[in-house]
């Protein structure tokens, strides 16, 4: 007589058992995205603003978070008389974790604050950098964008007054081409540039003369690059190297994996009711 009860409740197990074993396959995938997505120094859809670091000596680095306790606020290197010569790469560290496909068209744009003194322009005879006899000591500042070792854009800006500050915007937009970037092939990296020559000088009574040479950047929020990222690059399938945009399978991961345990339990409740129905 209680025979249909105790078959209905061990239905109602086989069913707990495979519901049991579909959990930890669907959470452990969905954990795995989540945890990549928790490092703030990667790019997100929400975030895709790069910024520049240094920790004022010789280590330069970039990435997607707007703070880095490892940094200073300003970089600055200093000679009252001689050639300053400065060539930084921010680097993307750590390194991209997925890959970014940029919108063609486009738009990058760059936002950075720089300082000098002394001379830097070696095309008129203003300063210590004379055309006719050290046309190589000072250079324009130029900030160039590469994603690995392939040259994106480069901005070039004109000399501005010594002994200031100058806010340096440009913008570039995305041929075809080079709108995938990625941490193995195409991590990007902005590189800064620039030949200052300080010609400050003191004589046997002590008056000085001449300009002392000088550079300044400031970082973090101050030295910003916005990459056009598609928005399509957060989806699966482009992160498992499909094409932009592509339709993913009608199958997600671990799908198969579930319906073989349904299957497994299920079997296991039909040949245990078998023997009892015989009975």
């Amino acid at each position: 007589m209680c025979q249909p009860y105790y078959m209905r409740g061990k239905a109602i197990f086989a069913v707990m058992v495979t519901l049991f074993m579909m959990t930890p396959v669907q959470a452990g995938e969905v954990n795995a995205f989540q945890s990549q997505q928790e490092d703030p120094r990667q790019p997100s859809a929400n975030n895709t603003t790069m910024y520049i670091w240094s920790d004022g000596m010789n280590n330069f680095w970039s990435h997607f978070s707007d703070n880095d306790t490892d940094s200073t606020d300003v970089y600055t290197e200093e000679d009252d008389n001689g050639v300053i010569t400065i060539k930084q790469r921010y680097l993307m560290t750590p390194t991209l974790d997925k890959r970014l496909s940029m919108e063609i068209g486009g738009e990058i744009r760059g936002n950075f604050n720089v300082y000098y003194n002394g001379d830097s322009d070696s095309t008129d005879n203003a300063g210590p950098c004379q055309p006719s006899q050290t046309p190589n000591d000072c250079d324009w500042l130029n900030i160039t964008i590469f994603s690995g070792q392939t040259k994106v854009y480069q901005h070039t800006e004109n000399p501005w007054p010594a002994d200031q500050w100058k806010n340096v915007q440009f913008s570039y937009f995305i041929e075809e081409g080079n709108e995938t970037w990625d941490g193995r092939n195409a991590n990007p990296v902005i590189e800064v540039t620039m030949k200052v020559k300080g010609d400050e000088q003191q004589d046997w009574l002590g008056f000085t003369s001449g300009t002392p040479g000088a550079f300044g950047i400031e970082l973090g929020e101050s030295g910003t690059l916005l990459l056009p990222v598609d928005p399509a690059s957060w989806e699966e399938t482009f992160q498992e190297g499909g094409e932009l945009g592509a339709t993913p399978a009608e199958d997600t991961p671990g799908f198969t994996l579930v319906v073989a345990s349904a299957a497994i339990a299920m079997a296991a409740f039909i040949n245990q009711r078998r023997p009892e129905a015989e009975e």
